[in-house]
């Protein structure tokens, strides 16, 4: 692939005044290609943002080196960087009352003269930045009131409009809801893919990471950088090991973090569809174990119908006709107020 953004070497950290370095995360070595969108994850003060802020120049690194284009990134002036890559922070801009296309004009910036004149090609690319970010509709709105999903969209468009190698996004989707979080990535995924841009982001939406992202950078708590596939990670445990808490376990065969849940009673459950999926899912919150076959051993029987509109609650010879899953949970927490552990004929 081709890499627009390299990073070889790099330690990164903090270098107060006459004091020792502090070191986040050292031997860094990644790329970035065109066309590709990459999410970067990792643990609360593992370095996410530290790195960022390296890789766009706004913090030096304590070793190594970052290329953008095939330049050092330490030797571009701020018109030259801009015009190869943009920054979409999660801090509130405050623009008073600027129209949002006068917004995503600013964009703009590293090609207009000392008097800020825009051309004709500017104007179309403004608005070509503001169709590709989906925006069309805002265009004419004032920017302090749009929402939060809205105002990422007219960032995301400014930085379209500086025509950039590489674009570099710090939490895009921390304030917004799931919808619009969902359609936040699916949108910058289309970018990377469709404008053949270099996108990275980070981000705490594991589960829209690995959906969406052609590689994930991976940071441990101490490093190294882990990279690769999302599905590659998931396999070699690296999420597992990157996540490790006593209280969660991660999944390989959802790709997302469960609660470990106290070994309780056995159910056994019978059925199929995804009527069966979340029926699981209630019974393992409740602090249940499911089983998938039925055993003369197993202390409670539950079957699904086929059309999901009906639960059987079987212990030993009584049955129970459940409507709801609730309703199931509820029958089995209150069975085993009269069932011991594993045998149906002896109450507590």
């Amino acid at each position: 692939m081709d890499g627009v953004l390299q990073a070889e070497n790099l330690t990164i950290g903090y270098a107060p005044k006459r004091q020792v370095p502090y070191v986040v995360a050292s031997e860094i070595s990644v790329s970035l290609a065109r066309g590709e969108f990459v999410c970067l994850l990792g643990p609360n003060g593992a370095g996410k943002s530290t790195l960022m802020r390296t890789l766009v120049g706004m913090q030096a690194p304590l070793a190594g080196c970052v290329h953008l284009a095939g330049q050092d990134v330490s030797s571009l002036s701020a018109q030259e960087l801009a015009r190869l890559l943009s920054v979409v922070l999660t801090d509130r801009v405050q623009v008073g009352i600027l129209l949002v296309r006068d917004l995503v004009a600013l964009g703009r910036y590293p090609y207009t003269d000392w008097t800020g004149r825009l051309t004709q090609e500017d104007e179309r690319i403004i608005d070509w930045a503001i169709q590709a970010a989906n925006a069309q509709a805002l265009m004419h709105r004032s920017v302090g009131a749009l929402s939060d999903g809205e105002r990422q969209k007219v960032m995301i468009a400014r930085a379209l409009a500086q025509q950039p190698e590489v674009m570099v996004l710090d939490e895009p989707t921390a304030f917004l809801d799931l919808p619009r979080r969902v359609e936040m990535m699916s949108l910058l995924q289309g970018l990377a893919h469709e404008t053949n841009k270099a996108i990275v982001l980070s981000t705490h939406d594991l589960d829209l990471a690995l959906r969406s992202a052609d590689r994930i950078w991976l940071l441990p708590q101490g490093g190294p950088l882990q990279v690769g596939a999302p599905e590659d990670l998931i396999l070699n445990g690296a999420f597992e090991r990157a996540f490790h808490s006593d209280g969660v376990r991660f999944d390989t065969h959802t790709g997302s973090f469960q609660m470990r849940a106290q070994k309780g009673h056995v159910v056994a459950l019978c059925g199929e569809g995804h009527f069966v999926y979340w029926t699981k899912r209630a019974l393992e919150r409740a602090g249940f174990q499911v089983a998938e076959n039925v055993t003369s051993r197993d202390p409670f029987d539950l079957s699904v119908s086929g059309d999901g509109s009906t639960w059987y609650v079987r212990v030993g010879a009584k049955e129970t006709v459940c409507q709801t899953i609730y309703d199931v949970v509820a029958v089995l927490k209150q069975e085993t107020t009269y069932i011991k552990r594993g045998n149906v004929n002896e109450p507590l």
